[in-house]
């Protein structure tokens, strides 16, 4: 069983930057990839980003591309996401997401979740 801790986040002001951190731990044989999914009030949770633990390959949601970087530490079994120039839109409680099994951009395929932290983008 994975167990997943999030970091990072917080109050940013519009066109500001921020990082989040997902620490795994615990033991999975198919630990395969980790995610980023938000979930704003009123709405579903939708997917951010995802890059696989062996190859590095990663996904985005058309609405972050080209503003947030997701990348990962194996050593340190750590994920990230960085987060550039962000916007009110992007105010959400975003979730760690480990272990796809089905389409990244489907929360249901994802395993193991963690807690999730606040992102609040003040215009």
């Amino acid at each position: 069983q994975v167990q997943l801790v999030e970091s990072g986040g917080g109050l940013v002001q519009a066109g500001g930057s921020t990082r989040l951190s997902c620490v795994a731990s615990g033991r999975s044989f198919w630990n395969n990839a980790m995610g980023w999914f938000r979930q704003a009030p009123g709405k579903e949770r939708e997917v951010v980003a995802g890059i696989t633990w062996r190859n590095c390959n990663t996904v985005y949601a058309d609405s972050v591309k080209g503003r947030f970087t997701i990348s990962r530490d194996n050593a340190k079994n750590t994920v990230y996401l960085q987060m550039n120039s962000l916007k009110p839109e992007d105010t959400a409680v975003y979730y760690c997401a480990a272990e796809v099994a089905g389409s990244w951009y489907q929360a249901r395929s994802w395993v193991t979740w963690g807690q999730g932290t606040q992102v609040t983008v003040s215009s």
